[in-house]
């Protein structure tokens, strides 16, 4: 039986939203600019998509721009947000556990002359409200955070950023890549003070390859592409269709998030207290975080190793951020901790199919590793 503990990385095609892929690719096939009965059709399934995400987020269909996931909107929203800002600074304010689509956004601003201050992390991946209030000042034209982290579930001060830019005057534009909250929990943007959000389809039972920027009404950021007037001009190029409405469909068979939330916290707090019961394990992940990611260290078992051994057992999690490819965490690097324990490191995460005989098989799995395993500290 296959146990998939790796929702972080992806998750399963939820099958409403395949088959709403299907539909839109054999049935409902026209391109939405087109002008005809087929075009028609073809957009009012699209505009159903936005509705319904930007309904999960409390915005305006408007303010939806689709993208091919995370990556290219969270590209689109810091060189976006510069672009806008350089007139009044050159100071941006980030994080050091951001994803890798951030931090490779803040390396090339970097070599372009821009100021970027990375917040730290304590043990357990925690950003504190303060340390946003003390790095953001009149010349801080970016702020981005993310807003639940993907190895260790730690949840970030988005709206404590959000007031310490208002307090100080900053015109700083407030990016939040929610990637990993969306969809899980409750994300209003206009009301936490964000003007520009990331949200990706196959975190939560869409296809992979589509997700979206929430741009603020009143936010104006320039276009990075050209050639169409399509997203506002912002994303030019016919909609992958398909796509768009597979996730809006995902985000149609959602889950009442409360009452997931418990179900899942009741998986996370059963998981972590049977593996403290293991010798050795450490659990790197913070008590207060979103209890979709738990991350613990074995201090004994390399994490490709004991990955490898789960995999065999067909019990999949994962060694880190998937993007990260097999490369040390950077976040655990952050959080300080000692080098054992990223060398042992696992993540598992959590989804509206994981169940209890699932935690129980992966608590097992990895007992059985330790035992065969380990060879002393690694």
């Amino acid at each position: 039986m296959e146990i998939y503990l790796d929702n972080s990385a992806t998750t399963k095609v939820c099958r409403p939203a395949a088959e709403k892929v299907m539909e839109c690719m054999t049935v409902l096939y026209g391109n939405p600019s087109s002008l005809h009965t087929m075009g028609f059709a073809a957009e009012k399934e699209m505009t159903k998509a936005r509705a319904a995400v930007a309904a999960q987020m409390g915005a305006k269909e408007n303010e939806i721009i689709f993208t091919s996931g995370g990556t290219e909107a969270n590209n689109m929203a810091v060189f976006g947000a510069v672009s806008v800002g350089k007139r009044h600074g050159n100071k941006i304010v980030t994080t050091a556990i951001e994803h890798a689509s951030v931090l490779g956004c803040m390396e090339q601003l970097e070599k372009n002359g821009y100021e970027v201050v990375y917040l730290q992390p304590d043990s357990h991946g925690m950003i504190l409200p303060d340390q946003a209030a003390q790095a953001i000042d009149e010349r801080t034209i970016l702020v981005s955070m993310m807003l639940v982290n993907n190895e260790v579930g730690s949840i970030l001060p988005v709206e404590a950023a959000a007031k310490a830019i208002k307090q100080k005057k900053s015109p700083a534009l407030l990016h939040t890549d929610a990637v990993q909250a969306f969809g899980k929990i409750a994300v209003n943007p206009r009301k936490s003070g964000i003007d520009l959000m990331t949200v990706s389809g196959h975190k939560i039972h869409a296809p992979k390859g589509i997700g979206a920027l929430y741009v603020a009404k009143d936010v104006r950021i320039p276009p990075r592409t050209f050639g169409g007037g399509q997203e506002k001009g912002l994303r030019p190029g016919t909609e992958a269709l398909p796509l768009i409405c597979g996730f809006g469909e995902a985000v149609a068979q959602l889950p009442d998030l409360s009452r997931e939330m418990e179900r899942i916290q009741s998986l996370y707090d059963s998981c972590r207290e049977q593996l403290l019961q293991l010798p050795g394990i450490v659990i790197n992940s913070p008590g207060q975080g979103l209890p979709y990611v738990l991350n613990f260290s074995t201090c004994s078992v390399r994490s490709e190793t004991m990955l490898h051994f789960l995999a065999s057992r067909q019990i999949f999690v994962s060694a880190g951020s998937a993007c990260a490819k097999g490369k040390q965490s950077h976040v655990l690097a952050a959080m300080g901790l000692e080098r054992g324990r990223i060398q042992t490191a696992l993540r598992v995460s959590f989804s509206r199919e994981t169940t209890r005989q699932d935690v129980s098989a992966l608590v097992q799995g990895v007992r059985e590793g330790i035992s065969s395993l380990a060879v002393g500290k690694a």
